[in-house]
């Protein structure tokens, strides 16, 4: 990634990249989500092109953001002014025409005669101006939502091309590699180990924010997040569990390894991708009568529907992720039993239903051919 970015990031010719990779992970990655960025300049203007066809992601959202998240090392990015969105635009409030076909402006003012989409890429101030464009897909339905194309392109500058590198310009380049690689560890490191305090209690506040074998009160992001949308609700919390002790949970969400990297949607290799499933949203759960969703997360389990639903198209089951961005009155509440493997049937309501491996297989399936499409390399 880093050096990707060093040689290949530039302002006046940008191009949306991964921004994390199915080997290259990190940052508690959504299971569900596309990331992308591209390099801009703040004080000029582009124009994005994208199309939502056949069906769009469940969500997308494009932030334009002053810092790359990560990038200065330090966690001061976090404090007021340190890391700006100088501008956003998701779904919601997206004009697409009939084709599924839309553009959006970036620029540091909207023209006074422009009236379609756009994102200032500077504060009414003009005190900060963005450097990056993030976009953000989340997807729903894995078995047919499918990555829109999307070009971006400095106004005034197309048909161009960069100049060559000379020695000076590489070594440059090369300098930077480091850098990134440098404060990138340092920052997330730190942002885990003392913001989120996933390895224990750091203010000595007799609490952490994420809890052993629990989870933490659900609470909007904030803008200074860089690493998580601005309109998305998170929960979450350190899971310590021995092969027979899994944990029965009551929410929607990812599970990550212990260098902040998603085990899902891919692990290793092609051959194994989302096997075994590691990230269930909305679309994919299936509530119990009560209407509850209640997950099991373990290395193993029974076949029960908490691992492997999927509902029919036509039901409508909440999901926070989208139903939060209509402000409720309340948030979700999720809760967290550690208990042992052999009696998670305990733990659940008797009118849970089982699951038969045919349709485990058929979700497994759909998984993989999904994240083949989400990921492909042409």
């Amino acid at each position: 990634m880093a050096s990707k970015r060093a040689f290949f990031e530039d302002p006046d010719y940008p191009y949306f990249r991964r921004a994390i990779q199915p080997l290259d992970k990190a940052t508690i990655d959504n299971g569900d989500a596309l990331y992308l960025s591209a390099s801009i300049d703040g004080a000029k203007s582009y124009r994005v092109r994208g199309r939502l066809v056949p069906k769009a992601p469940q969500y997308i959202i494009f932030e334009a953001h002053s810092v790359y998240a990560g990038d200065t090392g330090s966690l001061a990015e976090l404090a007021p002014g340190g890391r700006v969105v100088t501008g956003l635009l998701d779904t919601s409030d997206l004009a697409v025409d009939d084709d599924g076909g839309f553009e959006i402006l970036l620029a540091p003012r909207r023209p006074t005669d422009y009236s379609g989409n756009f994102i200032a890429t500077a504060t009414a101030d003009g005190s900060k101006t963005a450097c990056f464009l993030i976009a953000r897909m989340l997807f729903h339905d894995w078995e047919h939502e499918v990555s829109p194309d999307l070009h971006i392109g400095q106004i005034g500058n197309e048909g161009g091309h960069p100049a060559p590198a000379d020695p000076a310009t590489a070594a440059s380049h090369m300098r930077r590699v480091g850098t990134i690689v440098e404060n990138q560890m340092k920052f997330w490191n730190e942002f885990y180990d003392v913001v989120l305090e996933a390895h224990g209690d750091k203010n000595g506040d007799g609490f952490t924010l994420m809890p052993r074998n629990a989870l933490n009160e659900p609470a909007l992001a904030n803008l200074g997040d860089g690493r998580r949308p601005s309109t998305n609700v998170y929960s979450g919390g350190v899971f310590d569990l021995q092969a027979d002790e899994p944990s029965s949970s009551k929410s929607s969400f990812p599970c990550s390894r212990r260098i902040w990297a998603s085990t899902c949607p891919i692990s290793g290799r092609i051959a194994r991708l989302c096997h075994p499933p590691s990230s269930l949203n909305g679309f994919q759960s299936e509530p119990d009568p009560d209407g509850a969703l209640r997950y099991v997360v373990a290395g193993h389990g029974p076949r029960c529907a908490e691992l492997a639903r999927r509902r029919s198209p036509s039901r409508r089951v909440p999901d926070p992720a989208v139903d939060l961005l209509h402000a409720p009155s309340e948030l979700p509440k999720a809760t967290v039993t550690k208990v042992a493997l052999a009696l998670v049937r305990e733990h659940l309501p008797a009118t849970t239903r089982t699951v038969s491996l045919d349709e485990r297989r058929e979700q497994i399936r759909v998984r993989q051919e999904h994240v083949q499409r989400r990921y492909r390399q042409y």
